[in-house]
This record gives C-alpha cells, structure tokens and sequence, in this order.
C-alpha cells in the first residue's frame, strides 16, 4: 500500500511485519477462490491505538449538545480536499485519534470536497466503534501510471481487524476505474468481453474491503467505477449491507459489486447494482447470507461461487436471494463450480424474483472455464438443496431460460422448481427447451417452458463422497 512520503515508503517507527503483509488474489475475471496468500510488502496503514498526535489541533469536535460522539473532521488533521493534494496521511491521523477514543465517535468526510487518497489500510482494533461518514468525494490516483511506484495495485482502501464500525453518507466514492479497464491485458470496453487481449501488468485494485472484521453495516453509500470489485468482505461475521447505489458500466471487466468470502451472517437489502460483472458473488466459507430487495443490472447477475477453481475445497450453504429483480444481465441466478474442487453448495433459495430479458436466468455450470482447455476431471463441488420458487419474466434465446449442467460423477440433488413462468423477450416468442445433466429433483407446479429432463428422485448410487468437513 502506498505512504504519503516522497518515495512510498512509510518510515521506518510506523513499519510492522504484521501489518505489512498484502492479501493477494488472482486478478482474472474469477479471483473468488477460498485461498489467501500473504507476502511482505511496504505500504501505507494507519497505526494501532497508541497516543493521539499533537502537532495539529483541533483532533476533534464534541456535538453540538456536548453528549454525543466526537467528530473527527479529516480537514482538522491536514485534509485539502482539492482533489489534487495527496490526503492520505490526513485520513490516516483523524482514523488514529478516532479509534484510539474511549467513546465511539465519526470520522468526517465533509460535503463540498474531493479527497484523494492513496491505498491504504485502516487498522484495528479500536476501543470503541467508529461510524464512517462520507459526505463528501472519495478518490484515488487516476489510473496505473498515477499509483505510487511502490504501492500495492490489488486494494484501495482497506478496513481490517475492525469490529463494531458504519460506513455511510451522503457522498460519493469514486473509483477512477476506466483507465484500469483499459490496460492491455483486459477485454477493452470498445471490443466487447471477447476482445482481443495482450500480456502485461494486470492488477487492479478493489475499492473498498473489509478483512477479518465483524459487526459491520454499510449503508446509503455511492460507489462507481472501481477498477475491480467495488466491495469486498473476508473474513467477516454479522455484515449488514443496505440502501446501496453501485454503478459502473456495463462492459468494465471485474466490478463486481458485492463479494464475500469466507464471511458469515450477511444481509444485503434494499441495493442499487449496475456493473460489468455479478451483482452480488458469495465466494468459498460463506454461510447464513440474505439478500432482498436488489435491482440488479445490466451485470452478470447474482452468483454463488465459482467455486473448486485449482482443485480446492468450497462449502457454501444457507443462502437466500428473494424479492429482487434482475434485468438486462447476462445471467440471473447462478451457481458456478470448476471441475476438480469438493465440497459443497446447499440449503440455496431463490424466491420471488423478477427477471427481464436476462441470457441464462436460472443456471448450475459445474464446468465453469474461462478457457478451452480446461482438462475434464471427476471430483466436484456436491451441489443438494436448491429450491426456485416464482421466478418469472423474460429471457433472452440466445440461451436457455433454465440450465441445470451437473458434474458427471457427483449429480445435482433435490433441486425443487415451484411456479416458474419465463417468456422470450424477442419475437417470435417461441419458447426454448430447458437444459438438464445428471440434475435430480422435482417440479412442483408446471413450469413455463415445460421441465422435462429433470431426474425424478434422487440417484439410485450416489458416490461415497466426503462433505463432512463443510
């Protein structure tokens, strides 16, 4: 991560071998694998608690009627706000002194200034929770040539070992991503997704994550244009997401929305999502996740997964997506599995939901790829449990409305269909066949269009297959 001296480097009393480390994640159009590398590397972080600063005054304003949380406003620590000036260190001292507070207090990003910030992180834990307001604007270098030799190109803006902390604001964060989309190495904007790419440096970073972090809410807050993901949870517990606007366009590789990872109790409710990637995707380790109320699109829809990638294990259960839309997005709900991984998805609903003209509405891929070849392998991510339930709308024929493609070894089971009613967007409307292998369950009332290839029951041998450990 970068420093705010000459040379990107933090001086020597601010280093620490713990808080040096950079969390890396492979940078192709699916990093949401369940496996985290650590390696040394300068950049610039805010300190543990320790004693507040003294060469600026004031460090924070009491509220008006002397009995609330303190205001730590980042212009009384050096903050600009011109847009130009690097303000990275001023955030950093007015996030020190905030969470060295014995009481919880807010961290003020005003209205009426753009605030350039280089990557970094801000540290846990602190004595007491923080509330996060962004009234103002948020940005980063503009683009790869812009970024500190030095700093790490994965992650912006990064919140970690934090608990109890509320992100919110009338503001905007603005993630300057157009000139990362464009690097060589990614499909450009004016080719489509399958545009010629070249070799080259590739990283780009994730605006916001939250890393080993819990009781969290994020709430009323603008993000566009993150060069990766807008969001990121790992390691998280008891996230509460709500009242979001997340936009990019909808040819900007990599943006997705929300992604977590290895991150339990999750509500997302009540959001905006318009991106070039899924809306939403729930990576390996992630449990309990509702998600209610999104209007989700032009994206890649709401994903769980992929999962298995490089032969590893991902367990994912008790997800719930209901009472949402879906539109223009290149699928719609969708759980994505490599061949060669273990584990398991289960205890999966999706309910209520209204499609509008969307390729692949509801699809399992248990042979997800990003290339040709991909080398055919027996073990799989066991996928049971799957419940669809008024789903209706459109889809565009270019694909099928409903594609079930399980692993050949291990079967998809119990996969429950109930008043599914999808049309043709275009005319003639003349309604395509669904897709279906070695996919078992049952259809509850008559689907539109007709599922017939659906396995009635479940297989009559079912490998011995270990999904204790999930």
């Amino acid at each position: 991560m970068p420093s705010s001296h000459a040379l990107g480097q933090p001086p020597q009393s601010i280093r620490s071998p713990l808080l040096h480390c950079l969390w890396h994640s492979d940078s192709t159009d699916d990093f949401h694998t369940n496996s985290v590398q650590i390696r040394l590397h300068s950049y610039s972080i805010s300190l543990p608690p320790s004693s507040a600063p003294e060469a600026i005054s004031p460090s924070s304003t009491p509220s008006p009627n002397g009995s609330g949380p303190s205001v730590f406003d980042v212009r009384s620590y050096g903050a600009v706000g011109d847009g130009v000036s690097d303000d990275t260190q001023a955030f950093k001292l007015a996030w020190d002194t905030a969470c060295q507070a014995e009481e919880s207090g807010t961290l003020l990003v005003p209205n009426g200034y753009i605030f350039m910030i280089q990557s970094t992180i801000f540290t846990g834990p602190c004595k007491s929770g923080i509330t996060f307001q962004i009234d103002g604007t948020v940005v980063p270098p503009d683009g790869p040539s812009s970024w500190p030799r030095y700093s790490s190109k994965k992650q912006w803006l990064v919140f970690y070992r934090i608990n109890e902390m509320s992100m919110q604001g009338a503001g905007v964060i603005d993630g300057r991503g157009e000139k990362w989309w464009n690097l060589p190495c990614k499909p450009h904007k004016h080719k489509g997704i399958n545009g010629t790419t070249q070799n080259g440096p590739c990283d780009s970073p994730v605006a916001i994550r939250f890393f080993m972090s819990s009781n969290l809410t994020v709430q009323g807050v603008r993000i566009k244009n993150s060069p990766q993901f807008h969001f990121r949870f790992d390691g998280c517990q008891n996230v509460h997401i709500e009242n979001l606007i997340i936009k990019s366009p909808a040819l900007s590789p990599n943006t997705d929305g929300i992604h977590i990872e290895d991150t339990k109790n999750v509500q997302i409710y009540n959001s905006l999502i318009s991106n070039g990637d899924d809306c939403v995707s729930i990576g390996a380790g992630c449990y309990n996740v509702d998600i209610k109320n999104i209007t989700c699109g032009p994206s890649h829809g709401i994903s769980i997964g992929s999962l298995g990638k490089h032969n590893s294990r991902a367990c994912v259960s008790n997800i719930r997506v209901k009472e949402s839309v879906i539109k223009q997005s290149d699928n719609g709900v969708r759980i994505k599995t490599w061949q060669g991984g273990a584990g398991s998805v289960s205890n999966v609903t999706f309910s209520d939901i209204v499609m509008e003209n969307v390729r692949n509405p509801m699809i399992i891929d248990q042979y997800y790829c990003l290339s040709k070849d991909c080398v055919n392998q027996t073990s799989a991510v066991f996928v049971s449990d799957v419940s669809y339930s008024n789903i209706k709308g459109t889809y565009d024929v270019r694909s099928p409305p409903m594609r079930f493609a399980c692993s050949d070894s291990i079967p998809c089971t119990n996969l429950t269909l109930s008043d599914v009613h999808l049309l043709p967007s275009s005319t003639p409307r003349r309604l395509a066949d669904p897709f279906c292998w070695n996919a078992y369950g049952q259809v509850v009332t008559l689907t539109t269009p007709q599922l017939l290839c659906l396995l009635e029951g479940n297989p009559l041998t079912l490998p011995q297959y270990d999904v204790g450990a999930c």
